[in-house]
């Protein structure tokens, strides 16, 4: 078997036609051949090497004088292999001397090594040829990518901008920074461009530069495209020159899924263009690499024996250990980190990760929407009927904010005019977009539509069982053992994916995104009463009680579920699958919502008696249940049910949210559930922040020249605040009370609150800003 980098036992490594050593062996033959090769010289030929190897610089440098002025052959060959590698130094010593007129003993080298080690180009580069030669071969690799109906396209053409904010993670610091302390301004969204990512590892005032960054967004927002985008650049030589010689991406997900062990040495040689690069040397200056983890989220809880951290980069050890050791910096702890995350997860990240700074994806802006259904059609006149179709739906038209959902919209709405229809019906919710795309595929079905209906619930069943196994990779056997290969299915909603293997190749499949997965896994549920022999097993309880280390994996996957509850959805189904969906999934998961609010009393009621034994786990708890509170408020506002949620909400009489960093879509959910509040409710904000993140917008020259001269009034931060206000000015809300803790206030969403207590005076509000006095306020009208 081939050994990898890792030594014996590692499973690395690509098939070749004869035997090739691993790096270890290698090094060790390098080392031998030298050393005898140097001891071949008499003391006048060694003298002539080493005054010729002084001046011999390789790759701008050379061994200091003091190291070599009495050096045997022993010593030469430790200085040698130790300063540029065992390989590389026998390319030194070979060109040293032949300039040492020892022409035989370099001929006898050189054909050793050929017999030996075999040819290899790369062994003879120095390490800054080696980078050129990497760089090209990752603009290679990257410069397509594929589009979820499987096309490639060139990346440059493809990858639309989108708004990216700093922050995000740092809530924390805010939440405790005392009362009296002003919040400082928020620093506005950018777009992804070359210049923004740049910033991302720029120097604080301090000068200091972060290792770690983090980019947290939530599913399908575009963090991976943003990934690979940022190290095409780089070997583009657009970002980071001078800081980074080597940037290798990490897909975590898949990388965890592997079977065996691997080093990081290996994992990087994976990367390369042949398995004789110069490693060591790359992993000698790690302040120069960058690794760019996609999807940390995926990695197992820290504290589990699986996720326990690698700290040798030639050890041999499971994925989840390799990239935890990146993590937590106890692997190539100077070494640069860009981590994705889905926006729930960074609090599972938190003991991981050592001083990360945080941006968030905030998706594409309204100019970029443009941008993207521009390059999707290509065909103008398409685009542009596509295009002001969604904007004029103002709730399509939000959500396409979000990639995935724009390249969804996009599809159904490319077949819509192929067939000389329009899409007529409204979308208010992600779970509806992507039902959207399930109705497109059976309506384009004609007279194979049962069966393809049968392969959708086929398809469901394996993306349920994925889900519930934490699962994103599925083998040829999976698809064959459900009849799916070959399917009408597998095109439109699997991507195929070949990866070089020790023996053969080997051949993976994943769905067109993850969230996609988790959106057909919810559907599952409500199609499992027909054909009971095809069903999965486990019911909605299974994914509904799953303890909280998994709750943030399965979050996705329950609020779609929410989702397909409305009655509209079920309707949906019904007509697209042809069958009866029944109303017990809906009840037991109302009966759940039920039942966490009288967990959350009972577990208060014990908190009170018992006192706190523990300082630092109850934090732990606390901050997991406001996440879980903010997480089951999206799941009701998924369902766009009035009376569902207001009968869910019976059960919670207060909502607690605690250091939330709102965005304006949290505040859309919270408002909406807000109107929906039964008599009596109450809600409180502790520790949050309500200031919007603004998009960073470049002024014309015009604007840039005249703004010397001209006094421009400064528009304040717009107000995160209305549409909370306006939902408890309705005439259905029932909210009793609202209290903000700890919370900073604009002077602008103080006087929206005065005008909800002038509408609605038996609403107790709770501010220390607040007082009797009432100002108009401009835009602002009550709905009752």
């Amino acid at each position: 078997m081939f050994q990898g980098v890792g030594g014996e036992g590692s499973e690395s490594g690509h098939l070749r036609a004869f035997p090739i050593p691993s790096l270890e062996p290698r090094a060790a033959v390098a080392r031998e051949m030298l050393l005898a090769a140097l001891e071949d010289l008499s003391q006048e030929q060694l003298k002539r090497f080493r005054h010729k190897l002084r001046d011999a610089p390789m790759d701008g440098r050379s061994i200091p004088w003091g190291r070599l002025e009495r050096a045997d052959a022993v010593d030469l060959t430790e200085q040698l292999t130790h300063f540029y590698g065992p390989e590389p130094a026998l390319d030194v010593a070979r060109k040293t001397l032949k300039k040492a007129d020892v022409r035989d003993v370099a001929a006898r080298l050189k054909a050793q090594r050929l017999h030996r080690l075999g040819s290899s180009s790369s062994a003879l580069l120095s390490l800054s040829e080696y980078k050129k030669k990497y760089r090209e071969h990752v603009l290679r690799q990257h410069a397509k990518v594929k589009e979820r109906n499987a096309r490639s396209v060139k990346i440059n053409k493809r990858f639309t901008k989108l708004l990216i904010a700093p922050g995000g993670a740092a809530l924390e610091d805010e939440a405790l920074r005392p009362a009296e302390e002003p919040e400082p301004e928020p620093e506005r969204a950018r777009r992804s461009d070359t210049r923004t990512f740049n910033r991302l590892f720029r120097r604080d005032e301090e000068g200091q530069r972060p290792l770690t960054v983090v980019l947290q967004g939530p599913a399908g927002i575009g963090k991976t495209m943003a990934a690979k985008k940022i190290l095409y650049d780089w070997a583009a030589g657009k970002l980071y020159q001078g800081q980074v010689d080597f940037a290798f991406f990490m897909p975590c997900g898949e990388l965890l899924e592997r079977p065996g062990t691997r080093s990081l040495a290996d994992l990087i040689l994976d990367q390369c263009s042949d398995r004789c690069a110069p490693v060591r040397q790359m992993l000698a200056q790690q302040q120069r690499l960058l690794f760019i983890l996609d999807g940390a989220d995926e990695l197992p809880a820290p504290g589990s024996p699986e996720a326990e951290p690698c700290t040798d980069p030639f050890q041999a050890a499971s994925g989840a250990q390799v990239l935890g050791g990146l993590l937590s910096k106890t692997l190539l702890p100077s070494a640069l980190l860009l981590v994705t995350t889905r926006a729930a997860a960074p609090e599972r990240l938190q003991g991981r990760l050592c001083s990360p700074q945080c941006a968030e994806v905030c998706g594409f802006s309204d100019k970029d929407k443009k941008k993207y259904f521009y390059k999707f059609f290509q065909d103008e006149w398409r685009a542009k009927r596509a295009y002001r179709f969604v904007k004029e739906n103002e709730t399509l038209f939000a959500l396409c904010f979000v990639p995935f959902v724009c390249w969804i919209v996009c599809t159904v709405l490319r077949q819509q005019l192929q067939l000389g229809r329009d899409l007529s019906r409204t979308s208010k919710t992600t779970t509806s977009v992507y039902l959207l795309f399930i109705a497109s595929v059976l309506g384009s079905a004609g007279a194979d539509g049962t069966r393809v209906q049968e392969e959708l619930r086929k398809l469901c069943r394996l993306a349920r069982e994925g889900v519930l196994r934490h699962q994103a990779q599925f083998t040829e056997q999976d698809l064959e053992r459900l009849q799916l290969r070959g399917s009408k299915v597998q095109t439109p909603f699997l991507n195929k994916k070949e990866l070089p293997g020790v023996l053969e190749t080997e051949v993976t499949y994943q769905f067109i995104d993850q969230s996609f997965q988790e959106f057909l896994a919810a559907l599952s549920y409500l199609l499992e009463d027909k054909g009971a022999s095809g069903a999965p097993t486990g019911s909605v309880g299974t994914l509904l009680h799953k303890d909280a280390e998994l709750r943030g994996h399965l979050a996705l996957t329950t609020r779609f579920l929410f989702g397909l509850l409305s009655a509209e959805r079920m309707r949906d189904i019904e007509r697209h699958f042809g069958c009866v969906v029944t109303e017990h999934v809906k009840q037991e998961v109302l009966r759940w919502v039920q039942g966490q609010g009288c967990s959350r009393m009972t577990s208060d009621g014990k908190e009170e008696a018992e006192g706190l034994e523990d300082v630092v786990e109850p934090e732990e708890e606390e901050e997991e249940e406001t996440n879980s509170g903010l997480e089951l408020l999206y799941c009701l506002y998924e369902t766009q049910e009035d009376a569902f949620v207001r009968q869910a909400l019976l059960s919670l009489p207060e909502l607690l949210l605690e250091r939330v960093c709102f965005s304006r879509m949290d505040m859309g959910v919270l408002s909406y559930c807000v109107r929906c509040c039964p008599a009596g409710q109450a809600l409180k904000l502790v520790s949050c922040r309500l200031v919007a993140t603004q998009e960073k917008k470049k002024k014309s020259l015009m604007k840039r020249l005249q703004g010397g001269s001209r006094s421009t009034k400064k528009k304040l931060p717009v107000s995160l605040l209305r549409p909370l206000c306006e939902a408890m000015t309705d005439q259905q809300c029932g909210l009793s009370s609202l209290t903000l803790a700890s919370v900073e206030l604009s002077e602008q969403s103080l006087q929206e609150l005065r005008a909800v207590k002038t509408a609605k005076p038996d609403l107790v509000i709770l501010h220390p800003a607040l007082d009797s006095s009432l100002k108009p306020l401009e835009g602002f009208t009550s709905v009752l």
